[in-house]
């Protein structure tokens, strides 16, 4: 074959070659293009290095709750907000009243300090209807005046745990609503006031306290015809905890320590364990403050900080589950050692105390959007 006819037979082959590369070699710049593009849309961060960054870290921060929990941003819902309502007020100021629900929807106030932060043995029943809320003095008596109590009621009964005036007491009263009658059931392993006290079926749960000498760190069970049982140690002794319970466990936020102190702690009691862990933290330290569970949540409102005169009006909404801790409103004034209960959907909060004294407002806080 002659050189001529040869190369230009390689020329041909050659040429043939590119043709054949030129749209393979199209295509791979069209996938790096597409490739770039959809790399730029997507944004830094989507695939962090497993190291984290600055990307990392702010996704974190914004799945951490309040209170230092991780939470499920995706799935959390809004606190709904209480909407206050003046409804009617008490014949007197009143603060640090024990306090329990009985009968159709009635609120019955035992005790407490009046404006000359004198205790008082009065017993107070509030009901509600389309006009108001009416406060009656029911004419019953507690059997010597007293202060920093809490009560339960279990089985349509009212019982009172603890109180004090000059002294702790360790007496369980109990007030039957039917005939106003007050008797004493049972005793306290030591005197107690400044106790939270919530209620799981039958069964009264104790909180924390006040002993005269000291701040306690037991919550102690009882049952009508019993006696109370130590089922639990907090971490710390508590006076003036916010306590609400839920169908199966006791949400324990805030109280003084024993320095004198406010705490942040939000705790959770499990009855069927024992156990007492720390779930979440309030945003600023709280004492004196009150609770109330509705609609799945407990609701703390009010309260104030180690100064007597530190009142909030926040209320605060934290989930059982995890501690979340959301605004849920705020009370027409700064209160403390108010009178809550859950009544028909609604809380209603009589008396308390201000930073100018004793109170003698009644409110129906309602839950809105």
């Amino acid at each position: 074959m002659p050189a001529s006819v040869g190369l230009e037979l390689a020329l041909t082959r050659r040429r043939r070659q590119l043709r054949l590369l030129a749209p393979a070699a199209l295509l791979l710049v069209v996938i790096l293009l597409v490739a770039l593009i959809v790399g730029a849309a997507s944004g830094p961060g989507t695939s962090p290095p497993a190291g984290g960054g600055v990307a990392a870290r702010q996704e974190g921060a914004a799945r951490t709750t309040s209170g230092g929990h991780q939470a499920s941003g995706a799935s959390r819902t809004v606190a709904p907000r209480l909407r206050a309502r003046r409804t009617g007020m008490l014949s007197a100021p009143i603060e640090d009243a024990a306090t329990a629900t009985f009968g159709q929807g009635r609120v019955v106030l035992l005790g407490g300090l009046d404006a000359e932060d004198t205790s008082t043995a009065a017993i107070t029943e509030l009901a509600a209807d389309a006009q108001g809320t009416t406060a009656t003095d029911t004419g019953a008596r507690l059997p010597e005046a007293q202060h920093d109590a809490q009560a339960a009621n279990l089985g349509g009964d009212v019982y009172v745990f603890g109180g004090g005036q000059v002294e702790s007491y360790d007496h369980i009263l109990r007030f039957d609503p039917a005939s106003g009658r007050v008797s004493v059931v049972g005793h306290l392993p030591q005197p107690a006031s400044d106790v939270a006290v919530a209620a799981i079926g039958p069964t009264a749960y104790i909180v924390g306290g006040y002993n005269g000498r000291e701040a306690l760190d037991t919550i102690l069970a009882w049952r009508s015809g019993a006696s109370p049982a130590v089922v639990g140690r907090l971490p710390r002794g508590l006076r003036y905890a916010a306590v609400a319970a839920s169908s199966s466990q006791l949400i324990i936020a805030g109280g003084s320590t024993a320095s004198g102190g406010a705490s942040r702690a939000i705790l959770r009691f499990e009855p069927s364990s024992g156990e007492v862990k720390e779930i979440g933290r309030l945003p600023t330290p709280l004492t004196h403050a009150s609770a109330v569970y509705l609609d799945q949540r407990v609701f703390v409102i009010g309260g104030r900080g180690a100064s007597p005169e530190s009142q909030t009006a926040a209320i605060r909404s934290i989930d059982p589950a995890d501690g979340h801790v959301q605004d849920a409103g705020a009370l027409p004034l700064p209160l403390s050692d108010a009178s809550v209960a859950a009544v028909g959907g609604q809380i209603v909060l009589a008396g308390g105390r201000s930073p100018v004294g004793t109170q003698v407002s009644i409110f129906e806080l309602t839950p809105g959007p």
